[in-house]
């Protein structure tokens, strides 16, 4: 009777020896050195013999007097005994009469390719093989499900839009931004569902605004917002929902999703959320601003640093004066400075050149790092390179 093959795990290695070997002589070398290394529970024939290892597959061959191989050792023992046997493997130094080196390269988790056949094969099943309208609620059926559902995305209207398969059959439909909104939408059983793919809102949509009731489902985030003020004015939109701030709606779970379109806005309301939603905008764009301000500024953090030089810049962060950081305080106390410039410099900031600075309404003052600051004015804003 044959053996029930109980393999966990395969370790794979390669062989390098600096002469002719035969197979014999590499699982001699296996057998031979490891013997007594590990104790009496690892040793290997007496795992070999108890079928917790198995057989050691060994191909080598020789080129120019030298051979090199493959080793394939299976192991139903643990992942900490299997990690055991492979490193011991790597002791062996000799293989037959010549120098030899053993390398483990990986270690197969046999169980995890059996586990991804199942899926793959159940999938093949799920598609054409299976007959009845309902599966179990086993977790790998789930997995196979989810798996599956990519393939419910339509292509809808004369734009190709993705969609779910509900939305000619629905009196509702739901708008949301991208592909990948729909995905997640499918994955969590709601259908009705099309996509914008972009700020310019297609034809398609606004027709079926006209049609049906529509919800636009959106992110958190200024995309959803331009997407959301486009939306008002060309289609016929009845509610709005919004995924949490910061989150788009591709990443929600069943319950943030559900909870969104609970509560979402009639477009009776609107008017107010479309104030909201300028602040937002503006407050965004400030911000985005700022950022690029940020940016240029690093540019000249990085001119300036190691050099002991310091740059003025106008309102808009172009160049208006190189010079070195000891004649620094000098040039702002007697050259003529205008209001807003910014100064970034290779050196400390010190309490003399903030209060300079306050004193020449200089707009930022950036340095290589903070000295003792006691007082800091409102008027300056003050950053070290490493907040560039």
């Amino acid at each position: 009777m044959k053996p029930v093959d109980t393999t966990k795990y395969l370790i794979y290695a390669e062989l390098s020896a600096d002469g002719v070997v035969e197979r014999p002589d590499v699982v001699g070398a296996i057998f031979g050195q490891t013997e007594g290394l590990l104790g009496g529970d690892l040793d290997l024939r007496e795992l070999q013999k108890t079928g917790r290892i198995g057989r050691i597959d060994v191909k080598v061959e020789s080129k120019g007097g030298k051979s090199y191989g493959e080793i394939k050792i299976p192991s139903s023992l643990d992942k900490v005994e299997t990690a055991i046997i492979a490193a011991a493997l790597e002791t062996i130094e000799r293989v037959g009469p010549c120098s030899a080196k053993i390398k483990v390269l990986k270690i197969e988790d046999v169980r995890a390719t059996k586990r991804k056949k199942i899926v793959d094969r159940a999938m093949t099943i799920l598609r054409e093989l299976f007959e009845e309208p309902e599966i179990e609620s086993e977790k790998i059926v789930e997995i196979v499900r989810q798996a599956i559902r990519a393939d419910e995305v339509v292509e809808y209207g004369e734009e190709k839009l993705p969609a779910g398969p509900a939305v000619d059959e629905s009196d509702a439909i739901i708008v949301v931004e991208g592909r990948a909104d729909v995905l997640n939408l499918l994955k969590h059983g709601i259908k009705n569902v099309i996509a914008v793919e972009g700020t310019n809102i297609p034809k398609t949509i606004i027709e079926l605004s006209k049609k049906k009731t529509v919800t636009a489902f959106l992110d958190g985030d200024r995309g959803g917002d331009l997407i959301l003020k486009e939306l008002l004015q060309v289609a016929e939109i009845d509610y709005v929902a919004r995924a949490p701030e910061g989150k788009g709606v591709e990443e929600l779970t069943l319950k943030e999703i559900l909870k969104a379109l609970r509560n979402k806005v009639p477009v009776e309301q609107i008017h107010v959320l479309r104030k909201d939603i300028a602040e937002k905008v503006e407050k965004r764009e400030e911000e985005v601003q700022k950022e690029e301000k940020t940016g240029s500024l690093k540019e000249h953090k990085i001119g300036v640093e190691g050099k002991l030089t310091a740059r003025i810049l106008d309102k808009n962060f172009n160049l208006i004066k190189e010079v070195p950081v000891r004649d620094l305080v000098k040039v702002l106390k007697t050259d003529n400075i205008p209001r807003g410039v910014a100064i970034v410099f290779d050196g400390v900031i010190t309490q003399r050149l903030v209060d300079i600075a306050a004193k020449k309404e200089i707009s930022y003052l950036v340095g290589a790092k903070l000295g003792s600051i006691v007082k800091l004015p409102t008027n300056v804003r003050i950053l070290t390179f490493e907040q560039v």
